[in-house]
């Protein structure tokens, strides 16, 4: 696959990442290289990775806990007391090797360790691979508010390796496909067309590389989120905060970011059917499409209102409104959409219906 260039760094894939990883290392005159891996990426990922890396720089691996629970402050600073106890500096290097959790945190701590120091980022999930990593988003979660402190700061590289979906279970890789199918609904109907025949076990290869694409398209023309990358947020504003509210839960009960999504794309498709125009067969076929892969969540009336008073929250919103991204058919958006109070209750008992 070839290479995806944006505006201030490049994005690579398989082998040919490793040999641009390992002639900017080359080039660069980096003091030392600081990997963050989780305890999954660790076992599971890291010995790869090292196996091909060619340098002879100092290495330090720093591990962090796994799962969005640790996506904190207080785990910033166990890793800038390591980055500055380990001998870390201004012409250090951070390999972010892991998925969202990882790329997103880990971009924060080196954009914020000595006023920044470089970084890459490796991403291991689907997630990561085709949202997480691309952008320059990165950041933490304020409690269970999710991702409300951070800076856009984009990376030296992306190294998108594909092998290492192999280390994931079935739920891991349907949460980041929930992503690919949001692309085909805010851009494309013959990729959201395509992505429906699509299954996991499928190569995901030509699709990964056609979502990255459209992320970075938008990204593009909207670095700073002001306008057109809001799109990328449809079915976030009630899907983050779904996710933040059984975050709160024991882990049984806990949704994965693609889960959350996925019901907060058909609440917000049906948001779309009363006030953008999205038609009924599309509203039908997005709701048996994300149903047939993502098992229903059980709301009772409590999670509802309690899902409702988070929205205040979204990073979206301004002057106190909550703002909404809705489709006006799939494939064409709307942003900064209103939606009268009322219409969320409708949403959730159509998608329980």
């Amino acid at each position: 696959m070839e290479s995806i260039l944006t505006e201030t760094y490049s994005i690579y894939f398989n082998e040919s990442a490793y040999e641009a990883l390992n002639q900017h290392l080359k080039r660069e005159r980096y003091s030392k290289i600081f990997i963050l891996v989780d305890e999954n990426t660790q076992r599971d990922c890291l010995p790869l990775f090292l196996s091909s890396l060619e340098t002879k720089l100092d290495l330090e691996i720093i591990e962090m806990e796994a799962g969005e629970m640790n996506k904190t402050i207080e785990t910033c600073v166990q890793i800038w007391h390591s980055l500055s106890e380990l001998g870390g500096d201004r012409r250090s290097l951070m390999i972010n090797l892991g998925g969202g959790v990882v790329t997103d945190l880990g971009g924060f701590v080196a954009s914020t360790f000595k006023r920044g120091v470089d970084f890459i980022n490796v991403p291991t999930s689907l997630l990561a691979m085709v949202d997480a990593s691309i952008g320059g988003k990165t950041g933490v979660d304020l409690g269970v508010l999710k991702n409300q402190v951070g800076v856009i700061n984009q990376p030296r590289m992306v190294l998108v390796m594909v092998d290492f979906l192999n280390t994931l279970d079935k739920r891991q890789l349907r949460s980041g496909f929930a992503e690919m199918l949001k692309h085909g609904l805010i851009t494309s109907e013959p990729y959201w067309s395509k992505l429906k025949e699509t299954r996991l076990q499928d190569s995901l290869d030509e699709f990964i590389y056609q979502s990255i694409e459209i992320k970075n398209e938008i990204v593009l023309q909207d670095p700073r989120e002001n306008n057109l990358r809001k799109i990328l947020n449809f079915g976030h504003t009630l899907g983050h905060a779904i996710e933040s509210h059984f975050l709160k839960k024991d882990e049984k009960t806990a949704l994965l970011h693609g889960e959350a999504i996925a019901v907060g794309m058909i609440l917000e498709a049906y948001l779309s059917s009363k006030l953008s125009g999205l038609g009924p067969h599309q509203l039908e076929d997005i709701k048996h499409t994300l149903l047939e892969r993502y098992k229903k969540v059980k709301f009772t009336e409590e999670d509802k209102e309690a899902v409702l008073s988070l929205l205040i929250f979204d990073k979206k919103n301004s002057h106190g409104l909550v703002n909404f991204v809705l489709l006006k058919c799939i494939g064409d958006t709307v942003i900064d959409q209103r939606v009268p109070h009322k219409l969320f209750m409708e949403a959730f008992a159509y998608y329980e219906d």
